[in-house]
């Protein structure tokens, strides 16, 4: 039996999900004219409204894009080309250290044509991001601020509320990748203030392969791709039909739960930290304050141990757990992040979800408690 502590890399697709994905599976192409093809696109406009009313945004400024990082894509891409088209210069982009690769990569990719200019902001050493020091990188021709709700590693959460009104004032766009964020935390587009917005189904219950845009009505942006503009004008090609039935579906139901959840994974990841960190070595990172922490996540760096070693142990002993993000194609590397926090250590991420039982946690930890000290111990004796 797999004791399943990663739902920061998925989790589980809920039973709402899985009956609209069934449901629409075979459904018509919902462009066509046809009966068929009408009760497809009634689908898929049913799915943005319920979307819309979990958001706190209208429906006609949400595009089902393939997943979060083409949702991140469009909006740094996006945004920042409009800017360039409007202005004839070469506008400014402001981020920060921790972002998913989803949003450093096109950001940098950006500069690295010469579309943009970038700035990327620091962290703190919990891996917080400062709001002043991001309107301290502000220039004039800034085009975008992009920073993220909640960091997927350290479960770190940012004020994006506080942010959003300052970058209101002087009429700079925020974006903010919240894919980690919205399973646990109150997400309120309007109530946020943010520009765009990038979700990913399969974070919150949905399936594989589908994610959520939200962009501000009247927003200037590029589109990826040209075609057909099926999507409000920003996204070209077939609907999804199914897959985004079923990510409206499990944004509802996660959305429904979200008020129980959150302590109910708060108390558990207290559980799993308090007994890892009371082995010798072993220390939580990420902020102090659970009010800005992630309630799913434990983030723990370990002294003394071999980072394969204990991911290998872990997968044989029937622990699913990470080293860290789920995105680097298998890659074993350091963490951006980390090293952007100023953090040492062999990471451990262990996150829960909506399936995560008492039990499941309870068995984690006798695992890790005899494991750790197991895998420290030997490699002592290797050294010597």
């Amino acid at each position: 039996m797999t004791t399943y502590c990663d739902h920061a890399a998925t989790t589980p697709p809920r039973p709402q999900a899985r009956a609209a994905l069934a449901a629409w599976l075979d459904a018509a192409n919902a462009s066509s004219t046809h009966l068929a093809g009408q009760a497809a696109r009634v689908a898929v406009e049913e799915s943005r409204e319920a979307v819309a009313t979990a958001l706190g945004c209208s429906p006609h400024e949400v595009v089902f894009p393939s997943g979060g990082t083409e949702a991140d894509n469009l909006a740094v891409k996006g945004i920042t080309w409009a800017a360039r088209d409007r202005s004839r210069g070469v506008p400014h982009v402001v981020t920060t250290a921790v972002e998913h690769p989803a949003v450093l990569d096109p950001a940098r990719w950006l500069a690295e044509r010469g579309d943009a200019t970038l700035t990327v902001v620091p962290p703190g050493g919990d891996g917080r991001v400062d709001v002043e020091e991001v309107l301290a990188a502000l220039r004039p021709e800034t085009a975008l601020v992009s920073v993220m709700a909640a960091n997927n590693e350290l479960g770190a959460v940012n004020d994006i509320p506080g942010l959003a009104a300052r970058l209101a004032e002087r009429e700079v766009p925020l974006h903010t990748d919240a894919v980690q964020a919205v399973a646990t935390l109150e997400l309120d587009v309007a109530r946020w203030g943010v520009d765009a917005l990038a979700l990913s189904a399969h974070k919150f219950g949905g399936p594989q392969g589908v994610g959520l845009a939200v962009l501000r009505r009247g927003l200037p942006v590029v589109p990826l791709a040209h075609g057909g503009g099926q999507d409000r004008g920003v996204r070209s090609g077939t609907f999804a039909v199914g897959l985004d039935a079923a990510c409206g579906a499990a944004l509802t139901a996660a959305v429904a739960d979200r008020a129980e959840l959150r302590p109910r994974l708060l108390a558990l990841t207290d559980r799993l930290a308090a007994a890892v960190t009371a082995l010798e070595g072993g220390r939580r990172s990420g902020p102090s304050d659970p009010s800005w922490r992630l309630a799913s996540h434990v983030h723990l760096l370990l002294d003394g141990v071999e980072a394969t070693a204990l991911a290998l142990e872990l997968d044989a002993a029937g622990v699913a757990a990470s080293s860290g993000a789920a995105c680097g194609a298998g890659a074993a590397k350091s963490s951006p992040v980390l090293e952007a926090c100023g953090l040492q250590g062999t990471p451990l991420r262990l996150s829960l979800g909506w399936t995560s039982t008492a039990a499941e946690v309870d068995r984690g930890i006798d695992v890790l408690t005899d494991l750790i000290p197991r895998l420290r111990a030997s490699r002592s004796a290797v050294v010597r």
